[in-house]
């Protein structure tokens, strides 16, 4: 399942990833996981945001392997399997295109390329849940859409539920299931769009059978 939530700042896109993460109590209601409160943060999420927070110090590889060696089970396994999670983390890199720039650091890279780092750190454990805060919202509109498109490819692989915040609505229909679109403060969802469209899907598809801009009747 693949979610996003559209809407303008400050109207709480954000503070829905807080509440989900388990990283912030929902101040109304309650947020559910597996039918059980989440009160606490979850320990098999993923998260990336607009800005990439690699660690300048490390090396991509080190970089995309940092949650191996602090969250379990891999954590108590990192030692003697580490070889192995090596091999996890040049796959991954692989597909996003960044293997020959695994010994690389941070500040060596473009903004894509650092985005593309980030996404692969967020995935190497194989969270549940993957949370995605205006990842792209940095890039220009080229590496936008080609970050889209990757996006897709790590996502159909990891087979995990994704909740993607963005101010960009067809950013929104070419990676989603659903679509919310919140409004201003205080806010709660207008709309709710159903996006189907089979999958692998590529750019043209976004734009609707007519060439045209989606359009959300608010």
């Amino acid at each position: 399942m693949f979610v996003s939530f559209v809407g303008p700042s400050g109207c709480g896109k954000t503070s829905i990833l807080r509440m989900v993460s388990g990283l912030a109590p929902a101040p109304i209601g309650q947020v559910l996981y597996h039918d059980r409160k989440i009160s606490k943060p979850l320990k098999n999420v993923g998260i990336a945001f607009q800005s990439p927070t690699l660690l300048p110090w490390r090396s991509i590889l080190d970089n995309v392997m940092l949650p191996l060696e602090v969250v379990q089970p891999y954590k108590r396994e990192f030692s003697q399997k580490k070889a192995g999670f090596v091999a996890m983390a040049q796959d991954i890199l692989t597909v996003v295109g960044l293997k020959d720039f695994q010994k690389q650091f941070p500040w060596q890279l473009s903004g894509g390329m650092r985005q593309r780092a980030s996404l692969c750190r967020a995935l190497i454990h194989q969270p549940e849940i993957l949370l995605l805060d205006e990842p792209f919202g940095a890039l220009d509109a080229f590496t936008r859409e080609e970050m889209w498109a990757m996006l897709q490819d790590l996502w159909m692989k990891a087979k995990c539920v994704c909740i993607l915040i963005t101010h960009d609505l067809r950013e929104a229909v070419y990676l989603s299931d659903t679509v919310y679109v919140m409004g201003p403060r205080p806010s709660n969802i207008l709309y709710k769009l159903k996006i189907d469209l089979p999958r692998p899907r590529n750019l043209e598809i976004s734009l609707g059978p007519s060439n045209t801009n989606w359009q959300i009747p608010l």
